[in-house]
C-alpha cells in the first residue's frame, strides 16, 4: 500500500483529511506501466524543488498485497490496482500541470481536454483507499481457482495431465485435481504453483 503525501507516508497518509487547501481535487495520471513508484517519487522530488508543496496534497500508487505459493512458501507481493496510473491530489493550474506533465516516464492526464484535465470525485478515491485496505488486512491470491474449472499439470509426476479442479483450499494453498490416468478420473492434490488454467 502507497501514499506520498508531500509530509507523511505510510498507512496514516489514507486517512481523507487532506492538506487544509479546499482547492485540491484528485487527477489521474497516465505513466509507463511499471514505472508507477518512479513517477510518484519523481513528482514528490519536482514539487520539493518548485517549491510548489501549497498546491499538491496525497500522491497515491494504489497497490493490493497477493498470497501467491512460491517453491513451497507462502510470499505475500504486491500487485497494482491500476497498473500505469498515478493519482494525484493538487490545485490545477498552467504550473501545476507542467510539473506534472513533464514529469520524467509521466504520458499525460487522464480524461478532460487536452491541457485541462477532468478531477475524479473524493468518492472514488475513498473506494480505492478502502480496498487497499481490505487488501491489507485479507491478502487475496494472486490466482484464483473454481470448482469444475479445468487446468492443466505444469510440475511433478503428472506434468501435462489435463484435469478438473474439484476442490480448491486457499489456506494451504492447495486444489485437488481430477485427472484421468488409464481411462480412470483420479484425484490429485497439487499445490497452485503445479497448476496452471488451460
Amino acid at each position: 500500500m502507497t501514499t506520498t503525501p508531500v509530509e507523511t507516508t505510510g498507512a496514516e497518509a489514507l486517512a481523507p483529511a487532506a492538506s487544509g487547501n479546499p482547492d485540491l481535487r484528485w487527477y489521474i495520471v497516465h505513466a509507463y506501466s511499471g514505472m508507477e513508484k518512479a513517477v510518484e517519487r519523481n513528482i514528490v522530488e519536482r514539487i520539493g524543488r518548485s517549491g510548489m508543496e501549497t498546491k499538491f496534497g496525497r500522491i497515491l500508487v494504489p497497490t493490493e498485497e497477493v498470497v501467491e505459493m512460491k517453491n513451497g512458501q507462502r510470499k505475500t507481493t504486491e500487485r497494482r490496482l491500476f497498473p500505469g496510473y498515478v493519482f494525484v491530489e493538487m490545485v490545477m493550474d498552467d504550473d501545476t500541470w507542467h510539473l506534472v506533465k513533464h514529469t520524467n516516464k509521466v504520458t499525460g492526464f487522464v480524461g478532460g481536454a487536452k491541457n485541462r484535465p477532468a478531477p475524479i470525485s473524493e468518492d472514488e478515491v475513498q473506494k480505492i483507499v478502502s480496498q487497499m485496505q481490505e487488501g491489507t488486512e485479507k491478502p487475496r491470491h494472486k490466482v484464483e481457482f473454481m470448482v469444475g474449472e479445468l487446468v492443466r499439470v505444469k510440475e511433478g509426476p503428472f506434468t501435462d495431465f489435463n484435469g478438473s479442479v474439484e476442490e480448491v483450499n486457499y489456506e494451504k494453498s492447495r486444489v485437488r485435481v481430477s485427472v484421468m490416468i488409464f481411462g480412470r478420473s483420479t484425484p490429485v492434490e497439487l499445490e497452485f504453483g503445479q497448476v496452471e488454467k488451460t
